[in-house]
Order: structure tokens, then C-alpha cells, then sequence
């Protein structure tokens, strides 16, 4: 395929869904990222189309979000790798809270048979996979469908929350950052996360690497009130990818990561539903704090991360901790 011919696919495949990720890019023209990222700048250049971290979006893309069609086509294998791994801190007779997305309907399809669960969600996606759960209790929240993402949101959605308190709740989101934290495109579905923040002891963040360094229009999650990151191995090329990581870590985020091997495991077996979480999980390698991440917003400060000698994972990776770095 000639370059322009790869370009103009490039440019169509953006149009169509808003945002695409170099990964995708280069599997659809069949060639390398490095080829793809060169397109992209060239494309660039001519005003045609934003760069973003790990792929590219519309011009103006900072306040855009795809719709669910779009999305559930993005990283599919990479999402249900970080669902894998995510699923495994779910414990038995557990209360949790599952936000919107496609991420978390993967986290959702595991969910299935942990006995004596509760989940509270405004997503009819993470209801639906829920729905014939024997052992699982799903609580949905009131509201307005949201028929881009099947999500409940407004007044009704966040005056249902009140009062609530569960253990974790389990969030994706449009981009993250270290200096903004979790954020997205629509306001009304960051309003309703802002409020499933608040239901939650504890907040962990499934977020695939092609967000990781995106800034969007609205912060849900804040940096210093994230407990863990749960995402998958960035491309060993993406040095903004591991930069963000390590400065999350610097603020006291505790990081999971899916391996290669994880995400090729994934997608070949398919996320089996109904098998045990725990059973599934492939090769990570996590960030561990020395002690409790604070638990809530009004807490006090998060205790700093220590160097560790790299250890065997029990379930057949690595645990590795990134230390801050010395200022």
C-alpha cells in the first residue's frame, strides 16, 4: 500500500470512530507503528488530525467522545487483560460499584461468579452482563439513559448514590493523567462517576495505555484519590507511556500491569465468563504501597512507595515496585 493510500485509510478510520489507537492503525493498513506514527504526523501537519497519546483523534478531539460501537472495537484485547487482572481484587460477599464503559463491562462478565457480591452501576451494559448471575445482587441507580454509552446519568442518577458506601468502586474513563487524574468528555457522566467516587472506600481505575497521558474536557478522579491503576504493557517504544506511569507512582497510585502474555491469553481464550477470576490471571507486574492507600478524598496524606527487590508472583508473573523518584 502506498502512503498515500495507507493515509487516507488512516484519516477515514478517524473520522469514523473519533479516535483510534496506533495499535489499531497499524493492524488495519498492515504495517508497523513506527510507519503508522510517521503518517499520523505527516497527517498531522496538514491540520487533518490530532495526535494523542498512543493514537490519534479528530481535530478538536479533546472535548470528543466516541460512542459505544466505536469503543468496543479499541484495544479489545487489551481490555480484557485489564479485566482479568481487575477481577482478581474483587472478594467474596463484597459491595462494590462498577461505572460506565466498555472496560468495565469486561470487569462485569467476570463478575458473574463471585458468590455474595453486590454491585451498584449506572451502566445497562455492566447490568446486563450481571443479569443471570445467580449469586451476584445488582443494584442500578436511577436516571437518564444516555443512549451513546447505555448509561444512567443527571440529578436522578447522583441522588440515588447518596447515602451509599461500598468497598471499591471500579471506574474507566476518556484519559489519565498524573497532573489531572481520570477524566472525561461528557459532563453529565463525569458528574455521576464524581458521585460513585464518593459511594467508594477505595477507587481503582481500568485504563488501556492509549489513555494513559490523554487529557479530556472533565476531571471524574482526581490523581491523589486513585488507590490503584489496573492497565496493560505499553509498547516498549512509548516513552510517554512509561513516563506517566512512573509519575502516577511518584503520587501514590499502585499500578498493575497486564503483560504481553496476559493480553495474548486474552484474547485467545476470550475471557471465558464464569470462570474464576483468580484462575485467569495472566503475568503482571504491580507497584505495591508499604501500607493502606487513603481511603477516601477526605483522608489524610497517601504514604510514599519504598524500593523493593523484584519477587515471583504467585499467579506466574513478576511484582516489581516502581519506586518515586529522589528529588
Amino acid at each position: 500500500m502506498f502512503a498515500a493510500e495507507r493515509r487516507q485509510l488512516i484519516l477515514e478510520m478517524v473520522r469514523a470512530n473519533g479516535a483510534v489507537s496506533l495499535r489499531e492503525l497499524a493492524r488495519v493498513v498492515q504495517t508497523s507503528e513506527v510507519t503508522v506514527r510517521r503518517d499520523v504526523r505527516a497527517l498531522e501537519a496538514e491540520g487533518l488530525l490530532d495526535r494523542r497519546h498512543g493514537g490519534a483523534v479528530l481535530p478538536g478531539g479533546f472535548t470528543r467522545e466516541s460512542g459505544f460501537p466505536q469503543k468496543s472495537h479499541l484495544a479489545t484485547a487489551e481490555k480484557t487483560a485489564i479485566a482479568d487482572l481487575a477481577a482478581g481484587f474483587v472478594e467474596e460477599g463484597e459491595a462494590i460499584v462498577v461505572g460506565a464503559g466498555t472496560t468495565t463491562q469486561e470487569l462485569a462478565r467476570r463478575l458473574a461468579r463471585v458468590p455474595g457480591l453486590t454491585v451498584v452501576t449506572n451502566s445497562l451494559l455492566v447490568a446486563q452482563a450481571l443479569a443471570h448471575a445467580n449469586r451476584v445482587e445488582v443494584v442500578m441507580t436511577g436516571g437518564t439513559l444516555r443512549g451513546s454509552n447505555y448509561a444512567l446519568v443527571g440529578s436522578g442518577a447522583e441522588q440515588s448514590l447518596q447515602g451509599l458506601r461500598v468497598s471499591r468502586a471500579f471506574l474507566s474513563g476518556s484519559g489519565l493523567t498524573a497532573e489531572r487524574g481520570l477524566s472525561t468528555s461528557n459532563m453529565l457522566s463525569a458528574s455521576v462517576d464524581r458521585a460513585l467516587v464518593q459511594a467508594a472506600a477505595e477507587v481503582v481505575v481500568l485504563a488501556d495505555h492509549t489513555k494513559l497521558g490523554t487529557d479530556t474536557m472533565f476531571q471524574t478522579v482526581p490523581t491523589d484519590v486513585i488507590t490503584r491503576l489496573v492497565t496493560d504493557e505499553p509498547p516498549g517504544h512509548d516513552d510517554r507511556a512509561a513516563t506517566e506511569l512512573q509519575a502516577l507512582a511518584d503520587q501514590g497510585v499502585q499500578i498493575t500491569v497486564a503483560g504481553g502474555a496476559a493480553a495474548a491469553a486474552a484474547q485467545g481464550q476470550g475471557g471465558a465468563e464464569g470462570t474464576p477470576a483468580a484462575d485467569r490471571r495472566g503475568p503482571r507486574r504491580e507497584v505495591p504501597l508499604p501500607g493502606q492507600r487513603r481511603s477516601h478524598p477526605t483522608a489524610g496524606p497517601a504514604p510514599q512507595l519504598r524500593s523493593a527487590a523484584l519477587t515471583a508472583d504467585p499467579q506466574g508473573g513478576r511484582v516489581a515496585d516502581l519506586a518515586p523518584r529522589r528529588r
